[in-house]
């Protein structure tokens, strides 16, 4: 029988090396040029875990818009009134019955869902005690981009208001329902502002938050050429060194811009404004607060430029 190494001189069987006078075996080729490199897949960036949709191809969808909470019956009621396609749950109390049957019908006719809930409910869910017996879950109104607002802006008077610094909810509300009440066009927002809409805005604008938009603006410097561009005065406030604004002349196209009560306007709009104007008073206090003294501001503004 032959045998199996007459067959091919670099027959090795089960155990052998190379045989022998064939010398010792060559180097591999990264033995002979150092150290031993990683393979392409050891040095691939790990797969991440499971769970984890960072980088996944799903991230490219548009993220759903967030549900946020508000409360207050006028609040509630203007918010249902004005966009009603918005709302997605209602929680209320038992005595709110009677005052929100139009608002139980829609739901119960659009199947969603509402609760008669307890006041301790309420206050959990809207972290506050001024709930007013009634809280909506609703999708947020979008924030405007200034641009696209200016594109069909109001033509000759028109008012807007630039909240720089001034970060209180609660100062958003009464802003809000001020400037609604005196016929302000749009309220705009810096784009590091923390303000938004929210749950504790909406309460204190009584309403309000319906019916004047917010404007998230994008560079400072841009946001005043566009402004100018439209026919635009800004007018700042200032503590002291400006202007009576009861003996001044408030441009009938107008940028109201109110800063923070502790730091003031930026200095880069106090410099771009055509106008700085204070509001008097008998010195007793230093200044009013920011909500006081827009509505004192945006009444003046009408005063001069209410149309005959």
């Amino acid at each position: 029988m032959t045998d199996p190494k007459d067959k091919h001189p670099l027959y090795r069987g089960p155990g052998q090396g190379r045989e022998e006078g064939r010398g010792p075996r060559p180097p591999r080729r990264d033995d002979r040029q150092g150290p031993r490199m990683p393979h392409r897949a050891e040095r691939a960036a790990p797969r991440p875990p499971y769970g984890d949709v960072e980088g996944r191809q799903d991230d490219l969808r548009p993220a759903k818009p967030k549900e946020f909470r508000i409360y207050g019956l006028n609040a509630c009621l203007s918010a249902f009134r004005v966009r009603p396609e918005s709302v997605r749950k209602l929680w209320l109390l038992e005595s709110r019955i009677p005052k929100l049957q139009e608002l139980l019908a829609f739901c119960v006719k659009h199947r969603i869902g509402y609760n008669v809930v307890e006041n301790e409910d309420l206050e959990k869910l809207t972290a506050s005690a001024h709930h007013e017996g009634v809280c909506l879950a609703m999708l947020p109104q979008p924030e405007l981009n200034l641009s696209n607002w200016l594109m069909t802006a109001p033509t000759g008077r028109c008012l807007l208001l630039w909240l720089d610094g001034v970060g209180n909810p609660h100062n958003l509300g009464a802003i809000m329902r001020s400037a609604a009440h005196f016929g302000a066009a749009a309220i705009l927002l810096p784009k590091t502002s923390s303000l938004s809409h929210s749950g504790a805005a909406a309460r204190v604008a009584e309403g309000a938050a319906e019916h004047v938009p917010l404007i998230r603006l994008g560079r400072t410097d841009n946001a005043i050429a566009q402004l100018a561009s439209a026919g635009f005065t800004l007018v700042s406030t200032v503590v002291r060194g400006g202007s009576d604004v009861f003996r001044s002349e408030l441009p009938a196209r107008c940028v109201m811009v109110m800063g923070a009560e502790q730091t003031g306007v930026d200095s880069d709009l106090l410099a771009a404004s055509g106008l700085r104007v204070e509001v008097p008073g008998t010195g007793q206090v230093e200044s009013l607060n920011v909500s006081a003294a827009a509505a004192v501001l945006l009444a003046e503004w009408r005063r001069q430029n209410s149309k005959a």
